[in-house]
């Protein structure tokens, strides 16, 4: 089976696991959720008030309907309204998009290349005094809550020094750029020792395995055997964890925006919350859907690239 031929047999596959999410988030949000209008006009409000709200939000039409719109909103992005600001949701989900990525790719992309640097050069000194003094600044630098990291860059580099933007932003290249820097780098701390864990200890995984051993025997030098033989066999496991993180980007971070002041998904996400803003909700629980469904695939074509014993079938 050639590529092309396996990513649309694949492609093909995702009908029905978008046909099942959305019936998940349908069951979620329209069955088991309480009556929204409820929640919204609160306790105090009339059967007249909850049923002019219900027909207003259209949550008056019969189950199967709502179903149906929630199914086609995956297909095609029309998500309705806001039912807290009237506001087009995919809009909204637009102009919140932008600025999450200013500051979650390049911290990303920041973020694996340099643990993924550090994970080689520690499993290369695997044992000694280098690769000890890493593992115990992983566990300490995962041990610190990512608050705490928010709260003290805050006040010391951006406060105290005056290094760093405190709060706001501004749309446009490079107005942007004075705000996204220091979240960059919480970004990056708060990923490193997560990340860096992982990469050694997948590193260290191939280091034992047989094919190592016997290019040991063969003569093979240390730095051959763990830049041309382990890092890429050590491949399918670091995408994996890569591909896995990348819808993450896409939905930004609560904490870091919220306490930046960046107008990005985050944000918006903690606004519909805060507001019982359900439409924002969905909308934002079936792009994750799609994002993770799609970002599967990628993973599932990039080992057929890096790994040859790896075979479509």
């Amino acid at each position: 089976m050639n590529i092309y031929t396996y990513i649309l047999r694949r492609l093909l596959y995702i009908f029905p696991v978008i046909i099942g999410v959305s019936f998940l988030i349908f069951i979620l949000f329209n069955v088991v959720c309480p009556d929204p209008t409820l929640i919204m006009l609160g306790k105090h409000a009339t059967p007249e008030q909850m049923a002019m709200l219900r027909t207003e939000l259209g949550l008056d039409r019969p189950l199967w309907v709502q179903y149906f719109d929630i199914l086609k909103s995956a297909f095609t992005f029309d998500f309705g309204r806001s039912w807290n600001t009237k506001q087009e949701i995919f809009q909204m989900i637009k102009n919140g998009a932008i600025p999450s990525l200013t500051f979650t790719v390049p911290g990303f992309i920041f973020s694996t290349i340099t643990s993924l640097s550090i994970a080689v050069v520690v499993a290369f000194y695997r044992g000694k005094f280098l690769d000890k003094f890493f593992v115990v600044i992983c566990v300490s630098m995962m041990s610190i809550s990512s608050l705490a990291y928010i709260l003290f860059f805050q006040w010391f580099f951006a406060y105290k020094l005056g290094m760093f933007e405190i709060s706001g932003y501004e749309d446009g290249f490079p107005y942007f750029i004075p705000y996204v820097i220091l979240p960059i780098i919480i970004w990056i701390i708060l990923s490193l020792g997560y990340d860096l864990r992982f990469y050694r200890t997948v590193m260290l995984d191939e280091i034992y395995q047989d094919y190592v051993r016997t290019a040991r025997a063969k003569g093979l030098s240390e730095r051959v055997i763990l830049f041309k033989h382990v890092l890429k066999n050590a491949m399918i496991p670091v995408i994996t964890y890569v591909v896995i993180q990348i819808p993450y980007l896409i939905l930004g971070a609560l904490l870091i925006e919220n306490f930046f002041g960046i107008p990005g998904l985050g944000s918006l996400v903690v606004d519909a919350i805060n507001s019982n803003d359900f439409g924002v909700l969905k909308a934002m629980s079936i792009l994750t859907s799609l994002a993770f469904i799609f970002f599967n695939l990628l993973s599932d074509v990039l080992y057929t690239m890096v790994d040859p014993r790896v075979r479509l079938k």
